[in-house]
């Protein structure tokens, strides 16, 4: 059977990537490969990941929401699938602390029509991205060995599979199942202390929608009740500012980068200013 295209509103994204009820936080949860592409080198599997986003999506007007979220991603021992906290450099030699993906928010606006492709019972959201913004280490001397190049360029190939029927169930705030297929050719991360040695990272993952928090897999659990509270709900609002990246988490937290710190960082609860008012996440 071939797949036609068609257009659905924003509010059948709404209900698929998160949920229609902004009560709700909405889990997400991959799990993949990392592995690095060098010219004239056989690739090398670098880690296994573990990771997990939780949304909410809060409608401002007529067919359009806010969408705002927080992600974690863990780099694994692809042997073991532990945590990897410190990494020995293949290249350099040298060992540096690992610094694992934690941003929040990551946000967005849904409005308008979106193509799919419909399959039988199935319809595919199907996203090719390719981001390219300077980078913001860049400008600053002391980033030199951990900065690529002066723009941040990468892929990001998202398709993201649900039931049609769901789509049109009026009765559903969100999707019952959903199937994630992730890949990304993205540079040296900072914390790789690469330079600009010549080489991408390629990342090869698959995930799908859990029904709540117990259902993350146990290590992300763990590490969210342990050091990561803030992870158990996405923002009841939209955050003011601009998204948190793993190069921004970088510049912020070189200190404790150079000081061998665990990452992520612990991250409670915490408050923001929104109109005056003081207001918990």
């Amino acid at each position: 059977m071939v797949a036609h295209i068609q257009e659905i509103n924003a509010q059948q994204w709404v209900k698929t990537r998160s949920s229609l009820d902004a009560k709700e936080s909405t889990f997400l949860v991959w799990t993949g490969r990392i592995y690095s592409f060098v010219p004239g080198e056989k690739r090398q599997l670098l880690f296994k990941i573990l990771g997990m986003s939780v949304s909410r999506c809060i409608l401002t007007a007529e067919g359009r929401w806010d969408f705002t979220s927080r992600e974690l991603t863990y780099y694994l021992n692809p042997e073991t699938d532990e945590i990897v906290r410190k990494w020995e450099n293949p290249w350099t030699g040298e060992t540096v602390p690992v610094m694992h993906v934690a941003n929040s928010p990551v946000q967005g606006k849904f409005k308008g029509k979106l193509p799919v492709e419909v399959e039988g019972e199935n319809t595919t959201f199907v996203f090719d991205l390719f981001p390219n913004y300077p980078n913001p280490l860049a400008n600053d001397p002391q980033f030199a060995e951990y900065c690529p190049s002066a723009n941040y360029q990468a892929a990001e190939l998202f398709k993201i599979t649900v039931s049609s029927a769901d789509l049109v169930n009026s009765e559903l705030a969100s999707v019952t199942q959903l199937k994630l297929s992730w890949d990304r050719i993205g540079q040296w991360l900072p914390w790789m202390k690469m330079g600009q040695r010549p080489g991408y990272l390629i990342y090869s993952a698959t995930g799908s929608k859990v029904g709540g928090f117990t259902e993350l897999p146990p290590l992300l659990q763990a590490e969210i009740n342990n050091r990561l509270p803030l992870y158990k709900q996405a923002p009841k609002a939209f955050v003011d500012g601009e998204d948190m990246t793993s190069w921004l988490y970088f510049q912020k937290h070189f200190p404790a980068y150079l000081a061998g710190e665990t990452f992520p960082l612990s991250a409670s609860e915490e408050s923001y200013t929104k109109n005056g008012l003081n207001v918990l996440f």
